[in-house]
């Protein structure tokens, strides 16, 4: 067992203290509790030594005694706390007995934990498998939180780690036999896999844990990819979402628990966003428990290389938050902490860090030969025997039989898996999903998604009204006339009002929607208003929260100023409430690029990778107007090369009654895959791209817009997205009456039927052009046009579009507006 590492003077304790004493004890007890951490003894090779520090140069009695408390295994970090009631909590448990701990259960999970591991070294010689080795304490601490939460009334554990220790996660904690890990060893039935799957320590999986006080808790570890804390937001987006839908004490019922690699935790920018949600409304969780498994090393990098400060975990300095520096070779210790940090997230609704410091017995991988880069580290590892055999030592116990039974069981599960034929799957999936369907599209999944004129003037009815007695500001007084104008059809219905009449009517049908982004309550384009704010006391209102009295839940906040952080926690939320219309909304489209790795990893590649089907929603601002390469494209051409195996849909409605139907569609098809939607920019309030409200009452969205104006044309024209609109005026500019201008609405799937009856309608039109105002290396061109000249046989098929460029778009309004007339004119003239 670790001790305190402080060299200290002992005197007799005086039976009384005078004043002066007393102010003196208190002195160096706030010392130790402020300091005492840098010099705790935490790590197990001792190589990583204490830091002493000024104010703890300290003798006497009293110190004496606070350093065991705060200088031994446990390193406490919790002065930052600005609360005291917080801090004194701390305080009273670091400073009371050590509570006993059934250390003969302790060392039976030891065993098993480093077993498995030699088990699958031996049989799986130069296979990865991201050993837990060396830090096999983080199955008891696990034990011990799940214990603690269920004791707390938690029902679901949800847990989010990257690939280290999960094969042993899996097994030890969600409860999977050891056979179903090996026969990811064997590779039985790759041909169920054939261009999809996963490796085996990336998989999720589910199970259900028996404490050791015999209360049944469940597990559900979430999938990840190699992007090591790309995880954190999708796994707090999904206790969101399970606290959502159990409703009273959801937060008391589901408990995030995340484990992090310390060079990670210290390193990767997505974990800095997501830690920033603890306390932010609609984000928040009742408190996570973060777990550093801290191996002191990342690959081939040491601490210093890695983070300036002393600590990995510091990064949790940011927060309100206590961070529990633990020695990985004390598993008494260890814990002893799992049971504060549970007992702390129930008492205070807050995140805690427990920062647990092993070493990592093999390299980065088990093909990896760390001794070319840390000789010294590992030669010292080599010395070292398995914790379970120094904790034995420790309480005195003779496990030598115990470990040889644990062994032979996990030898007959690795001779079950190799006579196993079908790949094991690792989850059950709850029951909500049960009615969604994933995989091909088919015809049948279509929906009505028309409204009747007298549901709209309802609905309009309940979204521009307010209170009596609230001071509405005088912009958007006129703003909700205009919209009262709209649901009664003597004004075109824009973007705006199209949307929240969508939302309104899902609302009343019993669809949650949840919507985020950043200023998306306003919208980036002074398009949205869904929260009105009253001028004189800031209260807000939000109409659609007041639809009618059964409606489902409404819910839109303002994100962090960030992309990757929110963008998968609205994913992680749309996997545990399919029933839900999720949206997160993109200041600009090309802002979603800092989010890539979940647009990747998650989003476009989850069905694919894991089975596991998302309904989110993309709403990505988009269209050339002048504004510069960072405010103009949404980068069309990167969804569309995700696009495969009808994996998700890629959407740009030209009008606000496309953009209705849409939504909706979304909502209503039990088809669940994601929506990438590109959105106008100058077009939102534009009357070209408003709709009668008549236009809300048919039947569905239409994935080709077909231009009625022009018969037995000449010339045809397809296009997606704004430039459709800038086209139509230029033709009426021109007085051509041989040019028919047809929107391609729905990218992907691409709508082959409804464009090959389109093209069969205008079969006079021997010139086929696509047009686009992004440069020739973006947009669409790429994709559409093979399929175009395969579905327009011998016609011509031209394009018009920028030249190819490095960056999106120019920055001068005026030499926008000068391509922009050239695109034009080449439109109507290539060819002849």
């Amino acid at each position: 067992m670790a001790e305190a590492n402080v060299e200290l003077e002992t005197a007799p304790q005086p039976a009384e203290l005078a004043p002066a004493q007393d102010a003196e004890r208190e002195r160096v007890f706030e010392a130790f509790r402020r300091w005492g951490y840098l010099q705790a003894d935490l790590d197990p090779l001792g190589l990583f030594r204490p830091r002493p520090h000024p104010e703890l140069r300290l003798s006497g009695p009293t110190a004496q005694e606070v350093s065991r408390f705060y200088c031994g295994s446990i390193g406490a970090e919790f002065a930052h706390i600005s609360d005291p009631e917080r801090r004194r909590w701390i305080e009273q448990r670091m400073e009371s007995p050590a509570p006993a701990t059934d250390q003969q259960h302790t060392l039976e999970r030891l065993i098993r934990a480093d077993l498995f591991e030699q088990v699958m070294q031996s049989r799986y010689l130069g296979s990865k498998r991201f050993s837990l080795e060396g830090i096999t304490v983080l199955i008891p601490l696990l034990d011990e939180l799940l214990d603690a939460a269920a004791e707390n009334g938690a029902e679901q554990a949800v847990m989010g780690m990257s690939h280290r220790g999960r094969l042993n996660v899996i097994t030890h904690i969600v409860g999977r036999a050891p056979s179903e890990i090996f026969a990811n060893f064997e590779d039985v039935d790759p041909r169920s896999v054939l261009g999809s799957g996963d490796v085996k320590y990336h998989m999720g999986a589910t199970g259900v844990y028996t404490t050791e006080h015999g209360r049944n808790i469940n597990i559900h570890l979430v999938s990840n990819p190699s992007h090591l804390e790309a995880v954190d937001p999708v796994a707090l987006g999904r206790v969101r979402a399970k606290q959502i839908r159990a409703g009273k004490d959801g937060a008391a019922r589901y408990l995030a628990i995340v484990m992090h690699g310390d060079a990670a935790f210290a390193g990767q920018g997505i974990w800095a966003e997501t830690l920033n949600f603890a306390g932010v409304k609609g984000y928040s969780v009742g408190g996570a428990i973060h777990i550093v498994v801290n191996n002191l090393i990342g690959f081939t990098t040491t601490p210093p290389e890695l983070h300036t400060a002393r600590f990995s975990a510091e990064l949790g300095r940011r927060q309100d938050i206590p961070i529990f520096h633990v020695n990985g070779e004390d598993p008494d210790a260890v814990v002893r902490v799992g049971r504060m940090a549970i007992e702390y997230r129930y008492q205070f609704g807050s995140d805690v860090i427990i920062d647990v410091i092993g070493y990592r017995r093999h390299g980065h991988s088990e093909i990896d030969d760390p001794t070319i880069t840390q000789p010294l580290l590992y030669k010292a590892i080599e010395q070292h025997p398995p914790l379970w055999q120094i904790y034995a030592e420790d309480i005195g116990a003779d496990a030598k039989a115990q470990a040889e039974q644990v062994r032979a069981e996990y030898d007959q599960g690795q001779k079950e898996a190799k006579g196993l034929t079908k790949k094991p799957s690792l989850r059950r999936m709850p029951d909500y999903w049960a009615n969604f369907k994933g995989g091909r599209y088919k015809p049948e999944y279509e929906v009505e998604t028309g409204l009747a004129a007298e549901e709209i003037g309802a609905l309009t009815e309940k979204l521009t009204t307010y209170p009596a007695d609230f001071h509405i500001h005088p912009k958007i007084k006129r703003l909700l006339l205009q919209r009262a104008e709209m649901g009664a059809g003597k004004r075109g219905v824009d973007y705006g009002m199209a949307e929240a009449l969508a939302f309104a009517s899902l609302l009343k049908q019993g669809t949650p929607v949840r919507m985020s982004g950043q200023d998306t309550q306003r919208g980036t384009f002074n398009q949205r208003h869904a929260v009105l704010v009253d001028v004189e006391n800031e209260t807000r209102y939000i109409p659609l929260c007041h639809v009618s009295p059964e409606q489902a839940r409404f819910e839109i906040y303002n994100s962090t100023l960030s992309e990757a952080g929110p963008l998968g926690f609205e994913y992680g939320y749309s996997r545990d409430y399919p029933e839900t219309l999720v949206l997160w909304e993109a200041q600009f489209g090309d802002f979603a690029n800092g989010a890539q790795v979940v647009i990747d990893q998650f989003i476009s590649s989850g069905e694919d990778k894991w089975g596991l089907l998302s309904g989110l929603v993309m709403l990505l601002p988009h269209g050339h107007e002048g504004q510069g390469p960072e405010h103009s494209s949404a980068r069309i051409e990167r969804y569309l090369q995700l696009a495969a195996r009808d994996n998700f849909q890629i959407c740009q409605p030209s009008t606000a009654g496309q953009y209705f139907h849409l939504l909706r569609r979304q909502a209503l098809r039990k088809w669940r895959k994601p929506l990438v939607v590109f959105t106008p920019k100058s077009m939102l309030r534009h009357p070209d791209a408003s709709s009668p409200v008549t236009e809300l009452s048919r039947p569905r969205f239409l994935p080709v817009l077909p231009d009625t104006e022009v018969q037995n044309a000449e010339r045809l024209i397809l296009c997606t997205g704004k430039i459709g609109h800038e086209l139509r005026v230029e033709r009426k500019r021109r007085k051509d009456s041989a040019a028919a201008i047809v929107f391609l609405e729905q990218l992907y799937p691409f709508p082959e039927p409804e464009l090959a009856a389109e093209l069969e309608r205008h079969k006079s039109a021997q010139d086929i052009l696509w047009v686009q105002e992004e440069p020739a290396n973006m947009g669409a061109l790429w994709y559409v046009l093979p399929r175009l000249r395969r579905l327009a046989g011998n016609r011509h098929v031209l394009s018009v579009k920028r030249s190819g460029s490095a960056s999106p778009a120019t920055g001068s309004g005026k030499a926008h507006e000068m391509e922009q007339k050239t695109l034009l004119t080449l439109a109507f003239t290539t060819g002849k």
